[in-house]
This record gives C-alpha cells, sequence and structure tokens, in this order.
C-alpha cells in the first residue's frame, strides 16, 4: 500500500546510511519519504533479511485526471491506449475509457502488461461489468496496418475510439507521443499507463479485447500458436511462418513477414 501506517506502529528506529528510519519490526512498516508532492513518487522503504531495501515506488494514478479536471471546462476525462503495434499478425486495437470520479472508483488498475494474464483478466471483467465506466474500442485490421502503416493506422484509432464515447469527454489522457487532429482537448504521457488510472484502465480493455481476438483467429488459422504469442514475433511463431508461410491475418508489410512471402509447398496445401 502506498498509504502511511499509523504513528503508533513505529515503536523503534533504524540507522541506516547515516539516516534513520522509523520501523515496525513485525510489520515491516516505514514511512513515506519527507516533501512529497501530489503525483509524485513516494519512496517506501521495506525490511528484508535485515537490510533495507528500497521499494516499488508509489504512484498517485488519479494526479493526472485531478489535473486535467482544473482546466476551463473540464469535467469528463478520458483514458486511451493502444495494444498491438509490434505484432506481426492481428489488429492493432485502442480503447478510450472513462472512469467514476476518484472516491467512487476503487479497482486497483495498473498497466495492463505488469498484471499476470489471469488477473489482467479479472480486471478487464470487473471493468466491463461496472455500469459506471464508460468505454469504446477502434481496431485496424493487418491488410489496413498494411494499407496506412502501424502509426496512422494506431492514430486513427484513438480518434475513433474517442469520438464514439456516448456522451464524450472533454479532455483526454493519452499513453505516447502527440496525435494530429485530436478530437477533444488531450495531454500526451509517455508510458501513461503507469501514470494514470483512466489510461491503466484502457491498456487493460484492449489487451482483454485483442487476446480474445487472437484466440478466435488461432481457431481460424490453426499452427501459428496465436493463443500463445498472440501475434507477436516469437521463435515459435517464425518457425511457423517459415514453414506455413503468412495467413489473412498477418501484417505483409512488417519486414519478417515481408521476407516469407513465398509460399511454401505445405502453404499450398492450406485452406485459406
Amino acid at each position: 500500500s502506498c498509504k502511511r501506517p499509523p504513528f503508533f506502529l513505529w515503536p523503534q528506529l533504524l540507522l541506516v546510511g547515516g539516516r534513520v528510519f522509523p520501523f515496525h519490526p513485525a510489520a515491516r512498516h516505514f514511512p513515506a519519504g519527507r516533501g512529497v508532492g501530489e503525483g509524485k513518487k513516494r519512496s517506501v522503504f521495506s525490511l528484508q533479511a535485515g537490510m533495507v531495501k528500497k521499494a516499488r515506488p508509489c504512484i498517485d494514478m488519479f494526479s493526472f485526471e485531478r489535473q486535467a479536471r482544473l482546466l476551463p471546462g473540464v469535467q469528463v476525462v478520458a483514458g486511451v491506449d493502444e495494444v498491438g503495434r509490434g505484432p506481426l499478425a492481428g489488429p492493432v486495437v485502442v480503447a478510450a475509457v472513462i472512469l467514476p470520479l476518484e472516491p467512487d472508483f476503487g479497482l486497483p488498475v495498473q498497466d495492463s502488461k505488469a498484471l499476470s494474464p489471469v488477473r489482467r483478466e479479472e480486471l478487464a471483467q470487473a471493468l466491463r461489468g461496472d455500469l459506471r465506466v464508460r468505454y469504446a474500442f477502434a481496431l485496424r485490421s493487418a491488410p489496413e496496418i498494411d494499407r496506412l502503416n502501424i502509426l496512422q493506422a494506431t492514430h486513427e484509432c484513438m480518434r475513433e475510439s474517442v469520438s464514439s464515447l456516448q456522451p464524450g469527454p472533454d479532455f483526454a489522457l493519452i499513453d505516447g507521443l502527440p496525435v494530429r487532429d485530436f478530437p477533444v482537448p488531450a495531454r500526451f504521457i509517455v508510458k501513461g499507463d503507469g501514470l494514470s488510472a483512466s489510461i491503466a484502465a484502457a491498456s487493460i480493455l484492449a489487451k482483454s479485447h485483442r487476446d480474445a481476438l487472437m484466440l478466435e483467429f488461432d481457431r481460424q488459422y490453426p499452427g501459428y500458436g496465436f493463443a500463445r504469442h498472440k501475434g507477436y514475433g516469437t521463435a515459435e511463431h517464425l518457425a511457423a511462418l517459415r514453414r506455413l508461410g503468412p495467413c489473412p491475418e498477418h501484417r505483409l508489410s512488417f519486414a519478417p513477414v515481408r521476407e516469407i512471402l513465398e509460399p511454401s509447398p505445405e502453404q499450398m496445401s492450406l485452406p485459406w
């Protein structure tokens, strides 16, 4: 937890490196450092094997949302994130999400890449089941990515997903670098899925949605292992590409696929 422990849990002092840290030897509680402002990382110390170890920093995941609502006319803030820019197969998927206000929202959302598949799907189901959470998806297929290029395809999805939210947001927090001609005022945050609850929720829903699509493609095009690697360029996937050649869900403009465009004898017998 990022909260400070109650004062009565600080009965002793520990001297480490010339600094004094209050701590409770049983509960292993340490206070946050001084001078930590809202929205900044807070250092937390934990006692392990008789040593003080700096633990993972705590992040205020609603700081960017609160900052946005201080802007004139901004009440509703959406988070936007994509998944699937790097794979060799399957679509790129973008989710736009509007969460309830911070005091009313308790799901511990975080960057989907930091979650186990089971935990990510639990959070995705909880987000979809919360009627106060509004979300929309946009995607571009492999042929569309080949036509547009992956950057333009992703930007189109980002604009489309936010425009699909009804009622729409007043402001958007977006993971990554600026996107031209965005439909609402926006702030672009590099690695925002680890800094904003709204972007983190979007990353979870986008990942869950795309994974479900890749499971369906695994049934349609057996032999590539889409259910396991989700289209990314793993050794298993590359070996299947060399053996079977690309299927209709492969991105032919991506170098590892483009290099294997000549069909193999085994591919010639496949139904697609």
